[in-house]
């Protein structure tokens, strides 16, 4: 009798378990939509590794690649930005990680919080503080960061530079005089492609930086220094002296169609993030080199890709599960190493990664960090979207005087809400 009931309260305890355990993401099914911006060169590889791992660990989902090209974003956000506010939101969506995810959707209550997954995962120790805290609002994190990008980086191309023996410019009369040299050998010293409205925008955040520093260029987005500054003044002057080097053609250009100068050696150097080394590295191109831009050493412009999770998403366990191998450390190691950035966490080993990327993740660890405006980091999008028109139209037509004081403007605007 005791030989039965000993039986009998064994499988009652091993049925009682098997129906507590939880669900394994592996008998997930169904759908997940991904929406993002990642269509070109070494974005749309690191997506497609992440893809990869995904459909490796949950094969019963159907993965809806939802890539919008173009514009840094801009395109894909406007394709979101629909959905969400008509509520039909996407079941996740790309967006980079500080004020533009914190003022455009979590603040006017769009988003769902992911503090609970930081926890799980223990994401909350293998993420460094900084990071941390460009995800942060008001005690919950809010999205999962896959990357850190550096935002100032000076590109060169290595044959023509040693052909004419030149060094990296560290400052900007070092920068001109190289242009000038040059200038007269028939190579366009500095390249650009302006065509998607953010490029002009992008390149002269690192001249604000060469001429205001770490503290006072972020104290522009804080309201702590204004844009009334004479250093700003000079930082116009110094952008419309570089436009007097560029290529003609950089308005029918993107960023990346403007490398093909570089590429092609006709070309010598362009000022753009870092995703520019896995566009590089995808394109088969080696000869390149790295420098910060002038007055830029020591500084690191940092921008991250994130995701989020939106309330009201139709496949928020699928999205779930997405955002688990977002932050996994198979998922951050393959997507970097093919992307050109760097893991937001910091216990990845990345020995094999390419020497640009070592020396980014040395910098990233030492050098002072400023937000980037253009990619989401410093700045609402709709003060981002002002300064960013203003930089455009400044580079096809320069008057020092107009733009300085619609940055004025801009910034007493927003600094007002």
């Amino acid at each position: 009798m005791f030989r039965k009931i000993f039986v009998i309260t064994v499988l009652v305890f091993m049925v009682s378990v098997f129906f507590a355990l939880p669900v394994l993401s592996e008998s997930l099914s169904g759908k997940v939509e991904v929406n993002s911006w990642w269509t070109a060169g070494g974005e749309a590889e690191g997506l497609n590794a992440l893809i990869k791992i995904y459909e490796s660990k949950y094969p019963d989902i159907e993965f809806i690649n939802a890539t919008v090209a173009g514009g840094a974003g801009t395109n894909a956000k406007a394709v979101f930005k629909t959905r969400m506010l008509g509520g039909d939101p996407p079941d996740t969506f790309q967006v980079h990680a500080g004020h533009e995810l914190i003022d455009t959707w979590v603040i006017p209550g769009y988003m769902q919080p992911l503090t609970d997954i930081y926890e799980s995962e223990g994401w909350t120790e293998s993420m460094p503080q900084g990071v941390l805290d460009i995800v942060s609002y008001q005690g919950d994190y809010w999205s999962v960061p896959v990357n850190i990008h550096r935002s100032n980086v000076l590109w060169f191309n290595k044959s023509i530079f040693n052909k004419y023996n030149i060094t990296p410019p560290r400052t900007f009369s070092e920068f001109f005089d190289v242009c000038d040299e040059l200038k007269t050998k028939g190579v366009v010293p500095f390249v650009m492609g302006t065509k998607d409205g953010w490029e002009a925008a992008h390149v002269f955040e690192s001249v604000l930086l060469g001429k205001l520093g770490t503290n006072d260029y972020n104290g522009l987005w804080t309201g702590g220094v204004k844009w009334s500054d004479p250093r700003v003044t000079d930082a116009l002057e110094t952008f419309a002296k570089i436009a007097s080097y560029l290529n003609t053609d950089h308005s029918a250009l993107t960023w990346d169609e403007a490398g093909q100068y570089l590429l092609k050696e006709k070309g010598a150097m362009m000022i753009m993030g870092d995703w520019t080394n896995g566009w590089f590295m995808s394109v088969g191109f080696e000869d390149y080199g790295w420098a910060p831009p002038p007055n830029n050493d020591g500084i690191f412009l940092a921008l991250s890709d994130s995701f989020a999770l939106p309330k009201g998403c139709k496949n928020q366990e699928n999205v779930i599960a997405w955002l688990k191998v977002l932050g996994s450390k198979e998922g951050q190691y393959s997507f970097n190493k093919a992307k050109g950035s760097i893991p937001a966490r910091t216990d990845i080993d990345i020995s094999d990664y390419n020497d640009y990327l070592k020396s980014a993740a040395k910098d990233w660890q030492k050098d002072a960090i400023s937000p980037s405006v253009v990619h989401g980091a410093a700045a609402s999008e709709g003060w981002t979207t002002e300064y960013k028109d203003v930089i455009t139209l400044f580079i096809s037509k320069p008057d020092v005087s107009y733009a300085q004081k619609a940055l004025v403007t801009a910034a007493e605007e927003y600094l007002e809400k």
